[in-house]
């Protein structure tokens, strides 16, 4: 589900005005993208454990405190806004797992890596164990980091990360079959541990 071409170009402008300064844009922007946002938290509350306490508006809500707490990032269009909520959805979600781990520090890792598109993060240890594997990818190829968190956290396609990064699909693929190897690799080192 994307946004029509004229929406796009509003977010587009808006996003422009916004990071000149303008804070009303972004309260027009706000109700453009809403939509589009509940459906990526959606997206990744559905790979959560069973019975998660936060619910696609609060994890779209958390997201926008995070970016209003910070510069405005240099935002080129409504594809880089989407992949810049979707990495801060994403770091709502490690830092709660995170704060439910820290009380439970005998949890047990196991993953099953197979599939990684399709692995559903049950326990917070998953998850955890998951991002600092994406951190050290993000250290090693940026860009193969930021196409797992647009494709696995944001529920992006092939065609629409190779549109936001600016390479062909081909590439992108390649690059997610390799940091899927790697991210495997990472996640085994982890579980041993």
């Amino acid at each position: 589900m994307s946004m029509p071409e004229d929406s796009s170009n509003q977010v587009t402008a808006l996003l422009q005005h916004w990071v000149s300064g303008d804070e009303r844009a972004l309260g027009e922007l706000i109700p453009v993208v809403h939509r589009e946002l509940l459906r990526i938290a959606h997206y990744h509350l559905r790979s959560e454990r069973e019975h998660h306490t936060l619910t696609s508006t609060a994890l779209v809500n958390e997201a926008f405190l995070r970016l209003l707490g910070s510069q405005p990032p240099e935002l080129q269009n409504r594809s880089h806004f989407m992949a810049v909520a979707s990495r801060l959805m994403r770091q709502v979600l490690v830092d709660y797992s995170r704060n439910r781990a820290a009380d439970k520090r005998d949890a047990g890792l196991r993953i099953n890596f197979e599939a990684l598109a399709n692995l559903p993060i049950s326990k917070d240890r998953e998850l955890i164990a998951l991002d600092e594997a994406l951190e050290a990818l993000a250290r090693i190829d940026e860009r193969q980091a930021r196409i797992v968190e647009m494709r696995f956290f944001g529920g992006m396609t092939a065609p629409e990360i190779s549109r936001v990064l600016g390479v062909s699909r081909n590439t992108v693929e390649r690059d997610w079959a390799t940091a899927r190897v790697f991210l495997f690799g990472q996640m085994q080192e982890s579980k041993q541990s």
